[in-house]
């Protein structure tokens, strides 16, 4: 579900005054040490000297970072640069590699929405992360622990019909809440929906898995969606902060415990787990 988008002005932010907000300690974890530079990016030449310098490729990975879209970086708006652009996007994660409180899940798909970034986990192991654009301060996207339902390649917006959202995977069944495709302005603009990038929405269609319905019932849930977090709409976007700490946006312990909980919720719920006799039978034959 998608709305008309914030102005982009409302992530602006002078070059020379950055106010870091308030943030619980961040779990701890030894990983390559990446310097951030903040440019503004003042004028038009500045936009052009930096592509340039970057290929497309190494651009993608410079805004990715910044949770925007290239056509819509202007004059003005801070961006983060890294001091190494690498093919591998994952040494760039703010989510830890390994998290062993997600051990006896198979598949996960986690949604920070105070770093506006996505990450997917299959028995505690980080296999891919990327930037979102969730829910705008009036339409927020709901936290919980929710689980994939139903997916579609092309789905049109029940808010507006002109909006095509590709890949789309829904999260929130009756509230019809879930990931796809969709532009990335560089700030939570959606209408409760999580936007990804494309090839990002790709990937979570092929890989999550939908629920098991019988007789209109569902007998097995899909692919948990942990959504957790708040995002301060009042202060500069907090990517900006890796300018002086390259670990800024690592998960809190406040976060952390949320997700423990959902763990624990998780492991209450009978439709998390197949008997003995479902197991042996083959994923195709499930599904059919």
């Amino acid at each position: 579900m998608e709305k008309v988008e914030q102005p982009l002005e409302k992530n602006q932010v002078s070059d020379t005054i950055m106010s870091t907000p308030k943030r619980a300690e961040p779990i701890k974890e030894k990983r390559l040490a990446i310097s951030y530079s903040l440019d503004s990016l003042k004028t038009l030449e500045a936009l052009d000297t930096l592509k340039v310098r970057y290929n497309k490729d190494e651009r993608a990975t410079i805004f990715a970072l910044n949770r925007i879209e290239e056509y819509r970086v202007q004059p003005g708006i801070p961006v983060i640069i890294p001091d190494t652009i690498s093919q591998d996007f994952l040494i760039y994660s703010p989510f830890p590699k390994e998290l062993p409180l997600l051990d006896s899940i198979p598949k996960a798909v986690l949604i920070a929405q105070r770093i506006q970034g996505f990450a997917l986990y299959e028995s505690g192991k980080l296999i891919h992360w990327g930037p979102v654009s969730s829910g705008k301060k009036s339409t927020p996207t709901p936290n919980g622990l929710h689980y994939g339902n139903y997916k579609a390649k092309r789905k049109v917006s029940t808010v507006n019909d002109a909006w095509i959202l590709p890949y789309y995977f829904n999260f929130l069944n009756f509230e019809g809440v879930g990931v796809h495709q969709y532009n990335m302005p560089g700030f939570p603009a959606s209408h409760a929906c999580v936007r990804l990038k494309m090839d990002d929405a790709k990937f979570i269609y092929d890989w999550a898995d939908m629920w098991q319905l019988e007789n209109d019932t569902i007998k097995h849930n899909g692919t948990p969606f942990m959504v957790f977090g708040e995002y301060d709409f009042d202060a500069p976007a907090p990517w900006l902060n890796l300018a002086d700490d390259f670990k800024a946006d690592d998960l809190t312990d406040e976060e952390l415990q949320t997700l423990k909980d959902y763990v624990e919720q998780y492991k209450e719920d009978p439709r998390n787990f197949r008997q003995k006799e479902e197991a042996e039978i083959p994923e195709t034959e499930l599904a059919s």
